[in-house]
């Protein structure tokens, strides 16, 4: 009697395996994509906290000097153009129109699925904020 229970009690089934690869399964289907969204939403978060950050410090440098500048070395930065944390986004400024104006940008340099929905950030010297292709980048949580 010992025998035989010890002899059922040995390895897994077939089916309890199979169960096992189904549970799997379903947890790669729905972390995966919900990962490559988290990487997506925080490279953007990023490339806004740079632009943010040129748009305080011009602010401070037109204090300072009545004009705004190009130069993001002048601006606290270690290059011009800077590469994100990330390496996902370049970010400048553009030449404004005068000196009491100026765009700085970031660019998404990666070809996959996020540079259709946000390639581009900008803010002006306004404090305009634009994206493209999407309208809704700066606001969007997903």
């Amino acid at each position: 009697m010992i025998k035989n229970s010890l002899h059922r009690m040995r390895g897994i089934t077939l089916i309890e395996l199979m169960i096992v690869i189904v549970v799997l399964s379903v947890i790669v289907t729905v972390a995966i994509p919900n990962y490559r969204e988290f990487a997506a939403r925080a490279k953007r978060s990023e490339a806004k906290a740079a632009l943010l950050q040129i748009a305080t410090n011009q602010e401070r440098h037109y204090l300072q000097n009545s004009t705004y500048t190009e130069d993001l070395t002048l601006l606290g930065f270690a290059n011009d153009p800077q590469i994100s944390d990330s390496g996902s986004y370049l970010i400048d400024v553009l030449p404004g129109a005068d000196a009491n104006t100026f765009t700085a940008v970031a660019t998404y340099q990666n070809a996959d699925a996020e540079a259709g929905k946000c390639l581009t950030f900008q803010i002006d010297g306004r404090g305009v904020k634009s994206s493209a292709p999407d309208l809704d980048c700066w606001t969007r949580t997903r």
